[in-house]
């Protein structure tokens, strides 16, 4: 397995070792002892899975508050996303900077976003399936969002992002100055 820091180390993908053969191959995609140094002692407690019928949807940017804030460990099942994350944490000296990674299928990759960071990723293709683990159970109410385009930030979506999918929710969520210091 590969542990790989990004420009924001508290961000970082994870990509585990495949064991082909002419059957295909094999993979271990989680091992809480393998991760345990990174993870610093994250338990996850609830798996999610969405399917994204369209290449080019927007999910995100989205996060939960504290004391219901959520660590992410994400990967692709079907498919190739664009994920990114955005620093929330206002004491941070990353605060309002973003990281992504291209997760896909086919290179295996996972991200894992630690609790205060936004998140969201876009679909590379259609038809995409994305399975996470979160380390608190969803909460209506501690669930907030982050606009995925604000131009404050300044995130690369690439060109997939001309004419994307988005539920109204998350098209109307505000921007990083409006934002409530949650974190």
């Amino acid at each position: 397995m590969t542990v790989t820091r990004l420009a924001i180390p508290d961000v970082w993908t994870y990509t585990p070792r495949r064991f082909a053969d002419d059957r295909g191959w094999f993979s271990e995609t989680f091992n809480a002892a393998a991760l345990e140094e990174a993870l610093g002692g994250v338990t996850f407690v609830q798996d999610n899975q969405s399917l994204s019928r369209f290449k080019g949807t927007m999910r995100g940017m989205h996060f939960q508050t504290p004391p219901k804030a959520q660590d992410k460990l994400l990967r692709v099942l079907r498919g190739s996303v664009l994920d990114v994350a955005v620093d929330l944490r206002r004491a941070s000296p990353t605060y309002g900077q973003w990281v992504s990674a291209l997760l896909s299928a086919e290179n295996g990759a996972q991200i894992f976003v630690p609790k205060g960071f936004a998140h969201g990723f876009l679909t590379l293709e259609p038809d995409t399936e994305v399975l996470y683990k979160v380390s608190d159970f969803y909460s209506r109410e501690h669930e907030r969002g982050l606009v995925w385009n604000d131009p404050a930030i300044g995130i690369d979506w690439g060109p997939t992002a001309v004419d994307v999918t988005i539920v109204d929710r998350d098209r109307d969520f505000p921007c990083l100055a409006a934002l409530e210091d949650y974190f």
